[in-house]
Protein backbone atom coordinates (compact mmCIF):
# COMPACT_ATOMS: atom_id res chain seq x y z
CA UNK A 1 0.00 0.00 0.00
CA UNK A 2 1.01 3.46 -1.04
CA UNK A 3 1.57 6.42 1.36
CA UNK A 4 -0.10 9.00 0.84
CA UNK A 5 1.54 12.37 0.21
CA UNK A 6 0.37 15.14 2.39
CA UNK A 7 1.95 18.34 1.02
CA UNK A 8 -0.75 20.60 2.81
CA UNK A 9 1.11 23.07 5.16
CA UNK A 10 -2.12 21.65 8.36
CA UNK A 11 -0.52 18.41 6.83
CA UNK A 12 3.03 18.59 7.59
CA UNK A 13 1.96 20.98 10.66
CA UNK A 14 0.00 17.69 12.28
CA UNK A 15 2.77 15.19 11.21
CA UNK A 16 5.00 17.08 13.46
CA UNK A 17 2.71 17.57 16.27
CA UNK A 18 2.02 14.02 16.17
CA UNK A 19 6.02 12.77 15.97
CA UNK A 20 6.70 15.53 19.12
CA UNK A 21 3.95 13.38 21.24
CA UNK A 22 5.78 10.46 20.45
CA UNK A 23 9.04 11.51 21.22
CA UNK A 24 8.05 13.03 24.12
CA UNK A 25 5.92 9.48 25.45
CA UNK A 26 9.11 7.98 24.46
CA UNK A 27 11.09 9.98 27.06
CA UNK A 28 8.57 9.63 29.74
CA UNK A 29 9.08 5.94 29.34
CA UNK A 30 12.62 5.85 29.29
CA UNK A 31 13.78 4.72 33.09
CA UNK A 32 14.67 7.67 35.69
CA UNK A 33 17.74 8.40 37.26
CA UNK A 34 16.98 6.45 40.32
CA UNK A 35 15.62 3.86 38.71
CA UNK A 36 17.07 0.05 40.38
CA UNK A 37 17.68 -0.98 36.83
CA UNK A 38 19.72 1.96 35.82
CA UNK A 39 21.60 2.41 39.14
CA UNK A 40 22.84 -1.22 38.74
CA UNK A 41 23.66 -0.38 34.82
CA UNK A 42 25.85 2.62 35.65
CA UNK A 43 27.57 0.54 38.47
CA UNK A 44 28.45 -2.21 35.51
CA UNK A 45 29.55 0.47 33.40
CA UNK A 46 31.92 1.83 35.77
CA UNK A 47 33.41 -1.20 36.75
CA UNK A 48 33.91 -1.53 33.12
CA UNK A 49 35.87 1.86 33.02
CA UNK A 50 37.57 1.02 35.92
CA UNK A 51 38.89 -2.33 34.44
CA UNK A 52 39.13 -0.53 31.35
CA UNK A 53 42.09 2.30 32.82
CA UNK A 54 43.71 -0.84 34.60
CA UNK A 55 44.40 -2.43 31.42
CA UNK A 56 45.15 0.64 29.68
CA UNK A 57 47.85 1.35 32.98
CA UNK A 58 49.07 -1.91 32.54
CA UNK A 59 49.95 -1.73 28.76
CA UNK A 60 51.93 1.73 29.55
CA UNK A 61 53.91 -0.10 32.30
CA UNK A 62 54.42 -2.67 30.28
CA UNK A 63 55.62 -0.41 27.02
CA UNK A 64 57.46 1.81 29.71
CA UNK A 65 59.23 -1.36 30.87
CA UNK A 66 59.84 -2.26 27.53
CA UNK A 67 61.11 1.14 26.68
CA UNK A 68 63.68 0.93 29.39
CA UNK A 69 64.79 -2.63 28.14
CA UNK A 70 65.40 -1.45 25.18
CA UNK A 71 67.57 1.69 26.17
CA UNK A 72 69.32 -0.27 28.69
CA UNK A 73 69.95 -3.10 25.87
CA UNK A 74 70.90 -0.10 23.36
CA UNK A 75 73.15 1.69 25.70
CA UNK A 76 75.06 -1.80 26.63
CA UNK A 77 75.74 -2.55 22.58
CA UNK A 78 76.93 1.14 22.34
CA UNK A 79 79.54 0.87 25.38
CA UNK A 80 80.38 -3.02 23.52
CA UNK A 81 80.92 -0.71 20.57
CA UNK A 82 82.98 1.54 21.37
CA UNK A 83 84.99 -0.79 23.75
CA UNK A 84 85.87 -2.88 20.29
CA UNK A 85 86.37 0.11 18.53
CA UNK A 86 88.73 1.53 21.38
CA UNK A 87 90.72 -2.20 21.56
CA UNK A 88 90.99 -2.35 18.09
CA UNK A 89 92.34 1.89 17.65
CA UNK A 90 94.68 0.42 20.52
CA UNK A 91 96.07 -2.81 18.82
CA UNK A 92 96.03 -0.20 15.59
CA UNK A 93 98.70 2.02 17.41
CA UNK A 94 100.47 -0.92 18.84
CA UNK A 95 100.83 -2.12 15.59
CA UNK A 96 101.90 1.02 13.62
CA UNK A 97 104.46 1.28 16.68
CA UNK A 98 105.92 -1.53 16.02
CA UNK A 99 106.03 -1.33 12.65
CA UNK A 100 108.19 2.11 12.69
CA UNK A 101 110.23 0.32 15.77
CA UNK A 102 111.13 -2.41 12.87
CA UNK A 103 111.61 0.03 10.51
CA UNK A 104 114.02 2.24 12.75
CA UNK A 105 115.80 -1.53 13.72
CA UNK A 106 115.87 -2.23 9.91
CA UNK A 107 117.36 1.51 9.13
CA UNK A 108 119.95 0.79 11.83
CA UNK A 109 121.16 -2.30 10.59
CA UNK A 110 121.43 -0.77 6.91
CA UNK A 111 123.38 2.00 8.65
CA UNK A 112 125.96 -0.92 10.12
CA UNK A 113 125.99 -3.00 7.42
CA UNK A 114 127.23 0.05 5.57
CA UNK A 115 129.39 1.42 8.07
CA UNK A 116 131.08 -1.94 8.56
CA UNK A 117 131.62 -1.85 4.78
CA UNK A 118 132.95 1.70 4.82
CA UNK A 119 135.34 0.46 7.29
CA UNK A 120 136.29 -2.39 5.38
CA UNK A 121 137.05 -0.35 2.26
CA UNK A 122 139.37 1.98 4.19
CA UNK A 123 140.95 -1.34 6.26
CA UNK A 124 142.10 -2.66 2.18
CA UNK A 125 143.70 0.87 1.32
Amino acid sequence: MKKQVRTAFTDRRQDAMEAKKKLLEKMKAAPKADDPEMIAKRAERAEVAKAREERQAERARLKLEEQERKAAQDAADAAAAYAAEHAEAIAREAEEAARAERAVADMAAMKEKRDQRYAARKARR
